[in-house]
């Protein structure tokens, strides 16, 4: 029986193997070594997908995807082990899909790394978090990040986009319908899919997990938040949105929302930590599209989708510790949207300014700026256009610095 089942999956995953695949952007050298390589993201971003390529392609594997019902009652993992072996031939790579849907599963991983397999494994994202990771396997895993399309890989499977041109009409598109695959690859609907999607997350990765009795609370809120990504927020103000929250609820369901990849807060920097965790967040939505999908839309204002398109850029670089990410306001009000720490130091100071040939918009980011400049010691100054290119020596009451602009979409594609 169980031999049958994994033979009909291995059919199943070689079928898969010959379609078209957007190579996903990953830094292929730290995967090559046994620690158990973890894919992590929302629903419905590729993990599974990218994860089958990324074993194929370390050379002979085996594969397993425990969301088959034929295997809900599995009691005996050595039958199982056994059933691959025979089928993939011993292989010394093996893909266990949907992992969280075993009894301990954590513990059938460890055995198996004690046993020589090099493992990759995904599964639902409200089950794989950090800090479960921590906990199961303990310095032995390696997480790799897998969100929806980046613009790279968005330009990747469009293929025709080659002028600039074409490009910057092309990120407009991203910018408002994002990067999830299935309506891209596919051609659905991507308000209906996304919005579908949504609740699936909603109610799978959050109301069933964590018991919630009354999700209407936690649906006004994602509502709230959809609304209003690139938005500082507190909890304050988080616990009014619907009339019922406590303060404690709203942080509780903030935390379950983040931790389905639904969205990601940012703090503000100051060098004390203190007042970091102590001052208002600004919130970002994972994927545009999954902001605009059904009734709730993210902002009109251009500038808010292309922060959301840049946060999100960042954002990946902060999950592979290659950066610390925050947002710069000082107490006039003057604030700078994205703040990039590398190794202690502040690196760069970063804008998004869709409508820069408005002057006074213009002069009112290059002076946060400046100020922001002055008070972190960095002179890195990026704004972040649709369009605009150019490169000015910038002055201010005594004020100088040099400041780059660069097209967003540009930008994104050298990251």
């Amino acid at each position: 029986m169980i031999k049958d089942v994994i033979l009909q999956q291995k059919n199943e995953i070689l079928a898969r193997l010959q379609e078209p695949y957007v190579a996903r952007a990953y830094d292929a050298r730290k995967a090559d070594n046994d620690l158990i390589k973890v894919v992590i993201g929302p629903r419905r971003a590729g993990k599974s997908f990218f994860a089958m390529h990324l074993v194929r392609d370390q050379g002979d594997f085996g594969y397993v995807n425990f969301d088959d019902e034929r295997l809900s009652g599995l009691k005996d993992n050595d039958e199982l082990m056994a059933a691959v072996d025979s089928i993939y031939g011993k292989p010394k790579h093996l893909l266990l899909d949907e992992i969280q849907n075993i009894p301990k599963w954590e513990l059938f991983v460890n055995r198996l790394q004690r046993q020589g397999y090099r493992l990759t494994i995904t599964g639902s994202n409200a089950h794989l978090l950090a800090s479960e990771l921590a906990t199961h396997l303990t310095g032995r895993h390696l997480p790799i990040y897998i969100f929806p399309f980046s613009f790279r890989e968005y330009l990747l499977l469009r293929k025709e986009d080659s002028t600039d041109a074409e490009k910057l009409e092309a990120f407009r598109k991203y910018a408002e319908t994002g990067g999830y695959p299935e309506p891209i690859v596919k051609g659905f609907d991507p308000r209906e899919y996304l919005s579908t999607l949504l609740q699936s997350i909603l109610y799978k990765d959050i109301v069933v997990r964590h018991r919630i009795r009354i999700p209407k609370g936690l649906e006004d809120l994602t509502a709230h938040l959809l609304a209003n990504s690139a938005q500082r927020y507190s909890w304050n103000s988080l616990a009014k949105v619907a009339g019922r929250f406590s303060v404690h609820t709203a942080e509780k369901y903030m935390s379950h929302l983040e931790e389905s990849f639904l969205f990601f807060s940012i703090r503000r920097f100051s060098f004390k930590i203190r007042e970091q965790t102590r001052a208002d967040r600004k919130l970002y939505c994972m994927d545009n599209g999954m902001a605009t999908s059904s009734s709730f839309r993210l902002s009109p204002d251009i500038g808010k989708r292309y922060e959301n398109v840049a946060a999100v850029t960042l954002r990946k670089l902060e999950l592979e510790g290659k950066i610390g990410l925050f947002f710069w306001r000082n107490a006039e009000g003057e604030e700078v949207d994205f703040v990039v720490r590398e190794d202690r130091r502040v690196t760069r100071l970063i804008q998004v300014c869709a409508e820069v040939p408005d002057s006074g918009t213009r002069m009112r980011e290059m002076r946060a700026l400046l100020k922001a400049s002055v008070a972190l010691g960095c002179v890195d100054l990026l704004i972040l256009t649709d369009s605009f290119e150019s490169e000015e020596d910038v002055s201010w009451f005594g004020l100088r610095g040099r400041v780059r602009f660069t097209p967003l979409w540009k930008w994104a594609l050298d990251i």
